[in-house]
């Protein structure tokens, strides 16, 4: 089969950005690898109807998330996240304090279900509206609202257990 035209270009100028996204939903870096190829297997596949319309973006991120959520409701992964800092985590103003910081930022992310997770990756690294979100997500802007409400209140109870 025919490479699609412009794939191989999207592919370039994506895949840093689409790995950082997938490490940010699964926490792992094989996992995030695993993820990106898989969505770009399926965008691949609709590449002539998508790659002309300008909303490759939108469409790829929701493949992306609806992969990762679909991974975790089939498989169980064995990870039992923790919160065990050996840190104070408001101490980071050389690099090494900051690289724990990200550490401990990570190992959080890990801590929510998948559907928060998404939600927190969708709306603050991608800088995405809540409607966006909810599309990607394929659910309300309401349950949006609540699943980023509920995220940050448990990133919050996260980072004050491990101040005190």
């Amino acid at each position: 089969m025919d490479e699609p035209e412009g794939f191989r270009e999207f592919v370039a100028g994506r895949t840093d950005r689409l790995m950082k996204v997938a490490f940010l939903l699964t926490g792992d870096h094989h996992l995030a690898e695993d993820l990106v190829q898989a969505t770009l297997v399926r965008t691949w596949r609709k590449w002539r109807q998508v790659g002309t319309d300008g909303q490759v973006d939108a469409y790829v991120n929701r493949i992306l998330v609806t992969t990762y959520l679909s991974w975790r409701r089939r498989r169980w992964w064995g990870e039992v996240p923790s919160v065990l800092y050996d840190h104070d985590v408001a101490a980071a103003d050389d690099p090494y304090d900051r690289a724990l910081v990200a550490d401990d930022l990570k190992r959080d992310l890990a801590a929510l279900p998948p559907r928060q997770r998404a939600v927190i990756v969708l709306r603050y690294y991608l800088d995405l509206s809540e409607s966006d979100t909810a599309t990607i997500l394929g659910c309300s802007i309401g349950t949006v609202k609540s699943q980023n409400h509920k995220a940050l209140a448990r990133l919050r109870s996260l980072t004050t257990d491990v101040l005190e």
